[in-house]
């Protein structure tokens, strides 16, 4: 397995935002993590970022502990947020150049760079574009190049199609089979059922830090996923 969580707590003094999580998710796998806001999507992401330390149980990356292991585990994955943050002031090229840099990524020369960022779905002529005046779906790209470039082996996504209008969301996802169709292993905080029955192979519904139900994309329609989401959801 890519991702392991086993027994996963984390609380914030009094309040418990994950309560035993276990979750598993393969190479070529997508998991879609649907759950209001305050589920414990975005906190299960942080704790496999390192972000935040688990109160309780184990949270693993390639067989290595996070916790334990922070900048190994950090090399094997691609962290793309809600809002992708960038230098507005450089290029697509110049933001994937540096970055890729930082990561130690040594064999990328300004053409693979480019076309990294045209297979990430950027128009072309746009990578020598400041980014201040790129829209979000293509600062989403961006990332997704960054990604690409670090061969990352896990991409953890929180809330990445958010405002995105329907043809960027629906390049998004495409990407996303893109990656997971090449091994990588996906984890997705998302609000969006119909994405998630999209572009995911298993989905679980998080609730006040449980993960409440889980299934196979591919065994329900989208009518029945939001049906069964909004009965968990009623309190």
């Amino acid at each position: 397995m890519v991702l392991q969580a086993a027994g996963l707590v984390k609380h914030y003094g009094s309040h418990v935002a994950l309560k035993g999580l276990d979750l598993e998710v393969g190479a070529g796998e997508v998991f879609c993590l649907l759950g209001a806001n305050g589920a414990g999507k975005t906190t299960t992401i942080q704790l496999f970022l390192g972000f935040i330390e688990p109160t309780a149980g184990s949270a693993k990356i390639k067989g290595m502990e996070v916790k334990e292991h922070p900048l190994e585990t950090r090399r094997l994955l691609a962290y793309i947020p809600e809002n992708v943050m960038l230098y507005p002031n450089l290029t697509g090229l110049e933001n994937l150049d540096y970055f890729t840099t930082l990561a130690g990524v040594a064999d990328m020369d300004e053409g693979r760079l480019r076309q990294t960022l045209l297979d990430a779905g950027l128009p072309r002529g746009a990578e020598d574009r400041p980014v201040g005046a790129y829209s979000k779906g293509m600062r989403q790209k961006v990332g997704i190049a960054m990604a690409m470039a670090r061969r990352a082996e896990l991409l953890l996504l929180d809330e990445p199609t958010s405002g995105l209008d329907p043809k960027a969301s629906n390049e998004f996802s495409r990407l996303v089979s893109t990656l997971s169709a090449q091994g990588v292993a996906v984890l997705m905080a998302t609000h969006d059922l119909f994405r998630s029955r999209e572009v995911g192979t298993r989905i679980g519904i998080m609730k006040h830090g449980e993960l409440v139900a889980r299934l196979g994309a591919d065994e329900v329609s989208h009518t029945d996923l939001e049906r069964i989401y909004l009965e968990h959801m009623h309190d």
